[in-house]
């Protein structure tokens, strides 16, 4: 990793410390709203998809300690904080698959709808766009600052946008064409990126990956 010199605009720390702070509001407000509408709606896809973004308030934590970190020491080894805040998110991003999966199952078995999907194409387009707006900033931080970890988060920032997708997809589907299995099939499709990100958590938690999503293109 090349290290950022002396010379390196100090508003690059600033903005990538302060994108990592916002992901976490973010989330969290997603999140907020997110689980109101997926109870509310009986929207199994939106209401995982709102735990979902509480569990990357946890991850982002952990993000916002490795930019100070790195911003002090570039060399310097992961700090207890980030670790414990990586296995509390590889074990919610478990948890969340087995849920889910277990919900679905049901949800298929009972030819249980959802009352209705508008909420979660609203929240799936403001998502997707605010995502962007962070993989764009964060990238151009990582890019300033020489930083691989700081490019890297934007990378998996990206998943973010892929589930998004798949809440957006599902949403429209079921919103158009009323077909109650599109809802079980979309919380499926949230199952896939919850058991990615969980496995890439512990690893980087073990040290097994130094940065998560490294096989994601930088664009």
């Amino acid at each position: 990793m090349s290290l950022p010199t002396q010379a390196t605009p100090v508003r690059y720390w600033r903005l990538a410390f302060a994108l990592a702070l916002f992901t976490i509001l973010y989330n969290f407000g997603e999140g907020l709203v997110s689980l109101y509408f997926g109870i509310q709606d009986e929207a199994l896809t939106l209401f995982g998809f709102g735990v979902d973004s509480f569990i990357e308030v946890i991850s982002g934590i952990g993000i916002l300690a490795m930019v100070v970190r790195i911003r002090r020491d570039p060399q310097a080894e992961r700090s207890r904080l980030e670790q414990r805040a990586l296995r509390i998110t590889g074990t919610s991003f478990y948890l969340l698959a087995a849920g889910l999966g277990a919900s679905a199952l049901f949800n298929l078995v009972t030819a249980h709808t959802p009352d209705t999907t508008l909420a979660g194409l609203i929240i799936a387009l403001v998502s997707i766009l605010m995502m962007w707006a962070l993989v764009a900033g964060k990238r151009r931080a990582g890019r300033a600052l020489h930083s691989e970890p700081i490019l890297a988060d934007a990378n998996c920032t990206l998943v973010c946008i892929y589930m998004s997708l798949v809440l957006l997809a599902s949403s429209l589907i079921y919103q158009f064409t009323g077909l109650g299995f599109i809802d079980s099939l979309g919380a499926i499709g949230l199952i896939y990126f919850s058991l990615r990100e969980g496995r890439e958590a512990f690893e980087k938690a073990a040290g097994i990956r130094e940065a998560c999503c490294q096989d994601e293109l930088a664009g």
